[in-house]
């Protein structure tokens, strides 16, 4: 937690706000991401607007950390990924693989991810995302007490 700001967590917060109120109000679509990147295979007539969406979230997020480096995580050093408990012994991609298998099983049980309900489903006041989101952070706060990885 030494590398929190408020001012940056707003600023993202709010940013994230207005591309999931953006994207709701002109063109009818949550922004859930697990659902719009799902959707690309096989294509459906709705492709081209779900790729417009997913480059931008990339390219904005790229062209931020190059034009605010200090906003990023551990302030002007770039953020890097977790290593895996080394007691574990389980090498990065695996720790990687098996990670990304979870967060995608997890989603499809769970109808969406936390972008879905945390921010869209919460601001709708749906009772099926408020559940989804005490689960997600019941799992984190387990997660985190389980690996010690914070």
């Amino acid at each position: 937690m030494e590398s929190f700001t408020p001012l940056s967590a707003a600023l993202g917060g709010s940013l994230i706000g207005l591309a999931a109120a953006v994207l709701w109000l002109g063109n009818g679509r949550l922004a859930g991401i697990s659902g719009i990147f799902g959707q690309l295979l096989p294509p459906a007539q709705t492709v081209v607007w779900r790729l417009v969406f997913l480059v931008a979230l990339v390219a904005g997020a790229w062209a931020a950390s190059r034009l605010f480096p200090a906003l990023g995580v551990g302030g002007v050093e770039p953020a890097a990924l977790v290593p895996p408990p080394a007691a574990w012994g389980v090498p990065p991609p695996v720790w990687l693989i098996v990670a990304g298998l979870l967060i995608g099983f997890g989603t499809k049980i769970g109808n969406g991810c936390t972008s879905g309900h945390g921010v869209c489903g919460l601001a709708r006041l749906s009772r099926r995302s408020a559940v989804a989101v005490a689960v997600f952070f019941g799992v984190a706060i387990l997660t985190v007490t389980v690996t010690g990885i914070v």
